[in-house]
């Protein structure tokens, strides 16, 4: 029973490993010449099934093929095999390029909210040095002591005018800084919200991590990752066709074929003579 379906279960694995490169392979070459999509796909689609068939013709009939065609044959699925990768490769470094790019725009965008945020903490640094400023000036209650922005000389004076003027100067200071804070606070909310929103960076971030625990720059992990896949997917498809033909040339042989013909022409002939 097990040497009966373990045919099957490679041809079926084969059949889903191979569908899934033909998809993206293409899907990533209707892309790159994407003036004639459609007809690079019937064109593709074509030359994926025409490789698997090929694939199983040479294993079956490797043997009795004349040597011209067999390496040509040869040379025509290894070709096939290296377009496959490059449609593969194509469709995944597309897709990776859209994403990156995606994130790239919400960090250009959380970047701006940032120095506009630097711009308000500017602001209220200026701010904070006046208060300190005004309060350590009124800090006398009979005399007040104030640098003039015109002579930039320190003046004192008993002046209840000027006390005045440099108390109403520090409550407008105060109201300042109070607006100042409430303006950072929402940009802080703003930032946050992006940070939140953004799914392309909580898709990236597994590479990122990489990229970093490695020191290598995010893009040539990523193309490290690709080629991997790519070296794996369409060659394993292609193995697994012949293993799906080793495996049933192996379990069904010669005899076990008569034995199964013998079997159905027995039972229609008892019914036949069972009518009659």
């Amino acid at each position: 029973m097990k040497n009966r379906l373990l045919p099957y279960i490679i041809a079926l694995s084969a059949l889903f490993v191979s569908s899934c490169a033909v998809f993206y392979s293409v899907y990533g070459l209707s892309q790159l010449f994407a003036g004639a999509s459609k007809a690079v796909i019937v064109m593709a689609s074509s030359l994926e099934i025409a490789k698997l068939v090929v694939a199983s013709l040479l294993y079956q009939y490797w043997g009795e093929l004349n040597r011209l065609l067999r390496f040509y044959l040869t040379i025509a699925c290894i070709t096939l095999m290296f377009i496959t990768s490059g449609g593969i490769y194509g469709f995944l470094s597309g897709a990776y390029q859209e994403t990156a790019t995606k994130s790239e725009l919400m960090d250009k965008h959380t970047l701006m909210l940032q120095t506009k945020q630097n711009r308000f903490n500017e602001q209220l640094k200026a701010e904070k040095e006046l208060l300190i400023y005004y309060t350590e000036a009124l800090s006398n209650p009979t005399m007040i002591q104030y640098i003039d922005r015109e002579t930039q000389q320190l003046i004192t004076t008993t002046s209840s005018r000027q006390r005045k003027l440099m108390t109403s100067q520090l409550n407008e200071v105060k109201s300042n800084i109070y607006m100042l804070n409430d303006s950072i606070s929402i940009y802080d909310m703003k930032i946050l919200e992006k940070e939140v929103s953004n799914e392309e960076v909580r898709e990236l971030g597994p590479l990122k991590y990489v990229a970093k625990s490695l020191g290598v720059e995010m893009d040539k992990v990523v193309n490290y990752f690709l080629l991997l896949i790519v070296c794996v997917f369409d060659p394993l498809a292609v193995c697994l066709v012949i293993a799906a033909n080793f495996a049933f040339s192996r379990n069904t042989t010669k005899g076990e074929v008569y034995r199964y013909f013998s079997d159905w022409t027995n039972i229609f002939t008892k019914r036949y003579y069972i009518k009659k």
